[in-house]
């Protein structure tokens, strides 16, 4: 079975259960600061979630795209991946764990035909935010027994570490719905038979169990990490990674042998001298593509910064170290080729995907040299300094150990260890406080923001033309910022006629109203939105007077009476032409 029928298969049986399908969101959040990239399927549906209801209905079923580079010290090894596709169910307050559950089995068995008796799943121990998740192993227990199998060993309670989410973090600032999971594993092997818990959890370590799937019980709100209570209704949140799955169903020992891996391996087993090396430049590479397809450019910053290291690092993992432009273009192809029929747009963007790569790459040369000049001047490399190659020149750890044998002198590795966490950990402080807010957050001053941004937007678009659209924005109690499509860098001229426009409408106290109407009804009134298949039969039209006019999911504001001063602090390029503005209301 190809990666693209199980996709097919997966979007099916859903369809076929009454859930409408959703095109794949992009990797970069719409409207969601709470994370650089899109991290799981359910990311794009947590406002629908937390108002209770989604354009297109309360069942809802996506292959979507995501990246998360929290593992990337494990790619290499059989089953991570920073680019993942995650297949998902919803249920909005409609189904709850009996359905999602026997779905999840029905599936696995009886479509793509996976034994029985090689299933093991895990549930919620239960703790003091939340009780032992005593229903989800009743539902398995009978399902067990039906397949002829003893539940007590096949049914495994762990901890909200391995089955709460989002997991537990020692300084967690999330706010949203959680709950939580049950997971399925698979024996990759076929001989594991009856398991204890000891036995359950050796086998996970080893990667001799697989896990294929996911079902999240949403019935629980966070607030600044903690669990504060229930939400208003129950809601599922389903996920199976596509790589894992597709590992197991074509009988492979690991996700760089399956069909969207294979050519793609196969040409970076090339360019390296171990199989961990080929494995990683294939992924980074196949997550650069995809990153750079959705808009981001390398930087130093934010998820540029995150493009800049997976490229740099690729390049590490090379024999040469480096990476010319037949090497780039024949691994752009292979990416491009390979997902043709599932993210067409990879090969119309593939111009700008190779240029933007061979850019990057050409000025890591010249980043490494300099880094090798600074590395020469050592006669030790303690993990500090070995921090400072890391940070300043790119420099991985495993490049500096290897120089370092080389040189026949050693690395403080815990050193450079401990340098490492202090700087995520100020990165994750930074980060909290830089991200905090936007949708998941609905202070008086957030939704003040939030409306301010549609006058932005309308205002961007009388003074600069047309052309612009709105490509993402970061609201926060204290200022907002947008992003918008425009390849020039404003005038000072044309900043202040956007700020002057702006509070102009504030100051004629322009009512703020919503209006229910199909896409099609929105887009013949001029209302500005993506007119694509994310939209149900009903859409929430916001309009400002006659000023501006959006399909948003809300909240705002009833008057613009209530903004008070608009004032734009800093205009910027974000990435390849998109600009972006930080305002403040005063």
């Amino acid at each position: 079975m190809t990666s693209n029928e199980i996709r097919k298969k997966f979007l099916g049986f859903f369809e076929k259960n009454g859930h409408s399908i959703l095109p794949s969101a992009s990797l970069i959040p719409e409207n969601d600061p709470s994370a650089l990239f899109t991290t799981a399927g359910v990311q794009p549906l947590v406002p629908y979630i937390l108002q209770g209801s989604h354009p297109k209905g309360n069942r809802l079923a996506s292959v979507q795209k995501c990246l998360r580079t929290t593992d990337i010290d494990d790619i290499g090894d059989k089953m991570h991946a920073t680019f993942f596709e995650m297949m998902g169910n919803w249920s909005i307050g409609d189904y709850f764990k009996e359905d999602a559950i026997k779905w999840s089995f029905d599936l696995l068995t009886k479509e793509f035909k996976l034994d029985p008796k090689r299933l093991y799943v895990t549930v919620f121990e239960g703790d003091q935010n939340a009780p032992k998740d005593v229903e989800s192993i009743e539902i398995w227990s009978q399902i067990f027994k039906e397949a002829g199998l003893n539940p007590e060993s096949r049914i495994f309670p762990l901890s909200a570490k391995s089955n709460w989410w989002p997991q537990p973090k020692s300084k967690d600032s999330y706010s949203g719905p959680c709950g939580p999971s049950t997971e399925m594993f698979y024996d990759s092997e076929g001989n594991l038979g009856d398991l204890t818990l000891e036995e359950f959890i050796k086998a996970d370590e080893d990667q001799v169990v697989v896990e294929i799937w996911n079902d999240v019980f949403m019935e629980y709100k966070k607030e600044s990490g903690q669990v504060t209570g229930k939400l208003p209704k129950q809601n599922v949140d389903t996920g199976s990674g596509l790589e894992r799955l597709l590992t197991v169903l074509q009988e492979k020992d690991n996700i760089f042998e399956t069909d969207i891996f294979e050519d793609l391996v196969s040409q970076t087993k090339k360019l390296t001298d171990s199989i961990r090396s080929a494995r990683i430049v294939a992924d980074h590479l196949r997550s650069a593509v995809f990153i750079i397809s959705d808009g981001v450019i390398p930087s130093n910053t934010d998820r540029g910064y995150v493009l800049r290291r997976l490229l740099r690092r690729a390049v590490f993992h090379t024999t040469q170290k480096s990476l010319d432009s037949g090497d780039i273009s024949t691994l752009v192809n292979s990416v491009a080729d390979t997902y043709e029929s599932s993210y067409p747009e990879l090969k119309l963007k593939i111009g700008i995907i190779k240029t933007e790569i061979e850019k990057e790459l050409e000025k890591f040369q010249e980043t490494i040299q300099k880094g090798l000049r600074e590395f020469e001047k050592l006669k030790n490399v303690d993990g500090k300094q070995a921090f400072v190659l890391f940070s300043t020149y790119g420099f991985p750890l495993e490049l500096t150990l290897e120089l370092a044998k080389e040189k026949g002198i050693k690395v403080n590795v815990e050193e450079f260890q401990k340098e490492l966490a202090e700087h995520q950990t100020k990165s994750r402080t930074a980060s909290a406080g830089k991200f905090k807010g936007g949708l998941g957050g609905h202070s008086e001053r957030e939704i003040q923001y939030h409306t301010a941004t549609h006058l932005l937007n309308a205002a961007l678009r009388e003074v600069l033309g047309y052309h612009v659209m709105q490509k993402g924005s970061n609201i926060n109690p204290d200022r907002l910022r947008f992003d918008f499509t425009h390849t020039e860098k404003l005038t000072d001229e044309e900043k202040q006629k956007i700020e002057d426009l702006v509070n102009e409408k504030i100051k004629a106290r322009l009512d703020v109203t919503k209006v229910e109407m199909s896409p099609e009804e929105a887009k013949e009134r001029g209302a500005i939105g993506v007119f694509a298949d994310k939209y149900g039969e009903v859409v929430n039209v916001y309009s400002i007077g006659d000023f501006s006019k959006e399909i948003c999911g809300g909240p705002h504001i009833s008057n613009t009476s209530e903004l008070g001063h608009f004032k734009i602090k800093k205009e910027e390029a974000s990435s390849a032409g998109v600009r972006r503005i930080k305002a403040v209301l005063e």
